[in-house]
Protein backbone atom coordinates (compact mmCIF):
# COMPACT_ATOMS: atom_id res chain seq x y z
CA UNK A 1 0.00 0.00 0.00
CA UNK A 2 1.20 3.30 -1.26
CA UNK A 3 2.29 5.34 2.16
CA UNK A 4 -0.39 8.49 0.95
CA UNK A 5 -2.68 5.82 0.98
CA UNK A 6 -2.35 4.94 4.55
CA UNK A 7 -1.86 8.09 5.83
CA UNK A 8 -5.17 8.57 4.75
CA UNK A 9 -6.68 5.48 5.96
CA UNK A 10 -5.11 6.12 9.31
CA UNK A 11 -5.93 9.42 9.58
CA UNK A 12 -9.77 9.07 8.87
CA UNK A 13 -10.08 5.36 10.91
CA UNK A 14 -7.31 5.94 13.82
CA UNK A 15 -10.05 4.71 16.63
CA UNK A 16 -10.57 1.76 14.20
CA UNK A 17 -6.81 0.19 13.58
CA UNK A 18 -5.03 -1.94 15.98
CA UNK A 19 -2.02 -1.95 14.21
CA UNK A 20 -0.07 -1.49 10.40
CA UNK A 21 2.55 -3.87 9.29
CA UNK A 22 4.78 -3.50 6.64
CA UNK A 23 7.04 -6.27 5.84
CA UNK A 24 8.68 -7.35 2.06
CA UNK A 25 6.52 -4.69 0.37
CA UNK A 26 3.19 -6.09 1.62
CA UNK A 27 1.24 -4.20 4.14
CA UNK A 28 -1.17 -5.52 6.71
CA UNK A 29 -3.34 -3.57 8.42
CA UNK A 30 -5.59 -5.16 11.70
CA UNK A 31 -8.87 -3.64 12.16
CA UNK A 32 -10.91 -4.27 15.08
CA UNK A 33 -14.10 -5.58 14.41
CA UNK A 34 -16.49 -2.59 15.27
CA UNK A 35 -14.65 -0.56 12.28
CA UNK A 36 -14.62 -3.56 10.04
CA UNK A 37 -17.32 -2.81 8.11
CA UNK A 38 -16.59 1.15 7.54
CA UNK A 39 -12.90 0.55 6.96
CA UNK A 40 -13.12 -1.94 3.89
CA UNK A 41 -16.41 0.26 2.78
CA UNK A 42 -13.81 3.42 2.63
CA UNK A 43 -10.65 1.23 0.94
CA UNK A 44 -13.89 0.10 -1.61
CA UNK A 45 -15.15 3.31 -2.70
CA UNK A 46 -12.87 6.13 -1.67
CA UNK A 47 -11.77 7.47 -4.87
CA UNK A 48 -7.96 7.98 -3.55
CA UNK A 49 -8.15 4.33 -2.58
CA UNK A 50 -10.23 2.21 -4.67
CA UNK A 51 -9.90 -0.70 -3.42
CA UNK A 52 -11.91 -2.60 -6.30
CA UNK A 53 -11.05 -6.21 -6.24
CA UNK A 54 -11.49 -8.47 -3.69
CA UNK A 55 -8.27 -10.91 -4.56
CA UNK A 56 -9.12 -13.66 -1.41
CA UNK A 57 -10.85 -13.86 1.83
CA UNK A 58 -10.17 -16.32 4.48
CA UNK A 59 -10.21 -17.39 8.27
CA UNK A 60 -8.17 -18.20 10.41
CA UNK A 61 -8.03 -20.37 13.74
CA UNK A 62 -5.94 -19.36 16.42
CA UNK A 63 -7.38 -22.18 18.76
CA UNK A 64 -6.88 -21.35 22.59
CA UNK A 65 -6.35 -17.67 22.31
CA UNK A 66 -9.36 -15.08 23.63
CA UNK A 67 -9.94 -13.51 19.63
CA UNK A 68 -10.18 -17.39 18.38
CA UNK A 69 -10.74 -16.51 15.02
CA UNK A 70 -9.42 -13.94 12.23
CA UNK A 71 -10.64 -12.99 8.63
CA UNK A 72 -8.42 -11.81 6.17
CA UNK A 73 -9.05 -9.60 3.03
CA UNK A 74 -6.51 -9.49 0.52
CA UNK A 75 -7.55 -6.21 -1.86
CA UNK A 76 -6.09 -5.03 -4.93
CA UNK A 77 -6.63 -1.92 -6.47
CA UNK A 78 -6.82 -2.36 -10.26
CA UNK A 79 -6.21 1.15 -11.29
CA UNK A 80 -3.06 1.51 -9.18
CA UNK A 81 -1.68 -2.01 -9.19
CA UNK A 82 -1.44 -1.94 -5.28
CA UNK A 83 -2.10 -4.57 -2.99
CA UNK A 84 -3.53 -4.52 0.78
CA UNK A 85 -4.63 -7.40 3.53
CA UNK A 86 -7.04 -6.25 6.47
CA UNK A 87 -7.04 -8.63 9.53
CA UNK A 88 -9.97 -8.77 11.48
CA UNK A 89 -9.95 -10.90 14.83
CA UNK A 90 -13.23 -11.88 16.94
CA UNK A 91 -14.39 -14.36 19.21
CA UNK A 92 -15.80 -17.65 19.11
CA UNK A 93 -19.70 -17.13 18.65
CA UNK A 94 -19.50 -13.11 17.31
CA UNK A 95 -20.30 -12.56 13.88
CA UNK A 96 -18.81 -9.71 11.46
CA UNK A 97 -20.34 -8.49 8.73
CA UNK A 98 -20.82 -9.48 5.39
CA UNK A 99 -18.81 -7.67 2.54
CA UNK A 100 -20.51 -9.17 -0.15
CA UNK A 101 -22.41 -5.89 -0.63
CA UNK A 102 -19.13 -4.14 -1.32
CA UNK A 103 -17.59 -7.25 -3.36
CA UNK A 104 -19.49 -10.12 -5.44
CA UNK A 105 -16.93 -12.42 -4.54
CA UNK A 106 -17.30 -12.40 -1.01
CA UNK A 107 -20.61 -14.06 -1.05
CA UNK A 108 -18.63 -17.81 -2.18
CA UNK A 109 -16.19 -16.81 -0.05
CA UNK A 110 -17.97 -16.00 3.17
CA UNK A 111 -19.58 -18.79 2.57
CA UNK A 112 -16.64 -21.11 1.97
CA UNK A 113 -15.22 -19.89 5.31
CA UNK A 114 -18.77 -20.23 7.55
CA UNK A 115 -18.03 -23.88 5.97
CA UNK A 116 -14.76 -24.77 7.08
CA UNK A 117 -14.83 -22.68 10.21
CA UNK A 118 -18.14 -21.61 11.70
CA UNK A 119 -17.43 -18.61 11.10
CA UNK A 120 -20.89 -16.30 10.91
CA UNK A 121 -21.09 -13.61 8.49
CA UNK A 122 -23.94 -10.81 9.11
CA UNK A 123 -26.13 -9.65 6.76
CA UNK A 124 -24.86 -12.35 4.34
CA UNK A 125 -27.97 -13.08 1.85
CA UNK A 126 -27.09 -17.21 1.81
CA UNK A 127 -24.80 -18.05 4.58
CA UNK A 128 -25.05 -21.97 4.34
CA UNK A 129 -22.41 -24.37 3.94
CA UNK A 130 -21.07 -24.83 0.13
CA UNK A 131 -18.60 -27.41 0.23
CA UNK A 132 -19.81 -29.87 2.71
CA UNK A 133 -23.76 -31.44 2.89
CA UNK A 134 -26.03 -29.31 4.91
CA UNK A 135 -26.00 -32.25 7.65
CA UNK A 136 -22.58 -32.39 7.94
CA UNK A 137 -21.77 -32.25 11.41
CA UNK A 138 -19.03 -29.55 12.16
CA UNK A 139 -16.29 -27.41 10.44
CA UNK A 140 -13.46 -29.38 9.18
CA UNK A 141 -10.78 -26.35 9.91
CA UNK A 142 -10.90 -25.83 13.20
CA UNK A 143 -8.25 -26.63 14.82
CA UNK A 144 -9.91 -28.74 17.41
CA UNK A 145 -12.03 -30.72 14.97
CA UNK A 146 -10.77 -34.42 15.32
CA UNK A 147 -8.72 -35.69 11.72
CA UNK A 148 -11.19 -38.63 11.73
CA UNK A 149 -14.36 -36.50 11.94
CA UNK A 150 -17.00 -36.62 14.85
CA UNK A 151 -19.01 -39.75 13.86
CA UNK A 152 -16.04 -42.19 12.22
CA UNK A 153 -17.52 -45.17 13.09
CA UNK A 154 -20.68 -44.78 11.43
CA UNK A 155 -20.60 -45.00 7.62
CA UNK A 156 -21.55 -42.09 5.93
CA UNK A 157 -24.78 -42.17 3.58
CA UNK A 158 -24.61 -40.56 0.00
CA UNK A 159 -27.76 -39.42 -1.10
CA UNK A 160 -28.27 -39.04 -4.59
CA UNK A 161 -30.65 -35.85 -5.96
CA UNK A 162 -32.88 -38.94 -7.61
CA UNK A 163 -33.12 -40.39 -3.92
CA UNK A 164 -34.38 -37.60 -2.25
Amino acid sequence: MKQEKLERLLEKFKDHIVNVKKEKGETTIAVKLEGQKEVLKFLRHDNDLHYDMLVDLCGVDYFGENLRFEVVYFLRSMRDGDRVRIKVRLGEGEEIESVSDLWLAADWLERETYDMFGIRFKNHPNLKRILLPEDFNGHPLRKDFPPEGYDFEKPYQVKLEEEE
